[in-house]
């Protein structure tokens, strides 16, 4: 059905498995396939690293959003955070309908810790609106995440119509839950699984989750399903879970 959108969000961390032990890209790629998910919102994406190459026997040779979207995302968007001497990272947007225009914008709270908002406007066949779909991976420290909250509800504002379907989510690092408090009561979205189970999931470390940090929150949507994807082969993948949700189009 058209009214229906399969989505998920990973941070990848980087492409490596925990303490950077392994390359696990091709399969984090066989993994993303079996979601067989929409839209992929996708965090610590690695789009340029001159040494990987050199030191990892299957590095891929191209970004791992090009390498990971393969022949099954037609459209992908990444934007560009943290830049070294050695390349880049930051998030990225997978998409099997259109992206018609995107942007990505920098809300670094400091120097040493360099975090976006990527916002992509995604056509849906049949759909009124287009959709609107922003990756976050917000900062680590309370005052940088309360800032960055702000200019993300800003740019809601500013940017997304009141009436057209909106998703945002990504690793949002709020140990004490205080995103809902700009994000749904400000602007009437909703977390899926503070809808369906009382609270954010539970996502990392991916091993044995215990912390509530990665989110989707959704305006425009009733929510058939949303699933935490912890265990083989995801933990051996990320320390991070993956969350993912099944909605229908209001």
């Amino acid at each position: 059905m058209l009214n229906k959108l399969h989505i998920a969000t990973y941070n990848i961390h980087k492409g490596f498995s925990h303490f950077n032990r392994r390359v696990m890209v091709h399969q984090l790629r066989d993994s993303l396939r079996a979601l067989n998910a929409d839209i992929i919102f996708l965090q610590e994406v690695v789009g340029e690293h001159k040494g990987h190459g050199a030191r990892f026997e299957n590095w891929p040779e191209s970004p791992q959003y090009e390498f990971l979207a393969d022949s099954i995302w037609t459209d992908f968007a990444y934007g560009k955070n943290a830049v070294y001497d050695e390349g880049h990272h930051g998030n990225a947007i997978l998409s099997r309908y259109p992206i018609l225009r995107w942007d990505n914008v920098d809300v670094s709270a400091h120097r040493f810790e360099s975090r976006g908002l990527l916002h992509c406007e995604i056509g849906i066949p049949q759909w009124r609106e287009n959709l609107h779909c922003i990756c976050v991976h917000l900062g680590l420290f309370k005052r940088g995440r309360s800032r960055q909250l702000q200019l993300l509800e800003k740019h809601i504002e500013e940017l997304v119509p009141q009436d057209a379907p909106l998703v945002i989510a990504g690793d949002f690092n709020d140990w004490r839950e205080v995103a809902s408090r700009i994000l749904v009561q400000r602007l009437a979205l909703a977390e899926v699984f503070e809808l369906t189970e009382g609270r954010p999931a539970r996502t990392y470390p991916s091993t044995l989750p215990l912390f509530r940090l990665d989110r989707i929150y959704v305006r425009g949507f009733h929510i058939e399903k949303a699933q935490v994807h912890q265990g083989h082969p995801w933990s051996k993948i990320s320390d991070h879970a993956v969350l993912s949700a099944q909605m229908i189009l209001r």
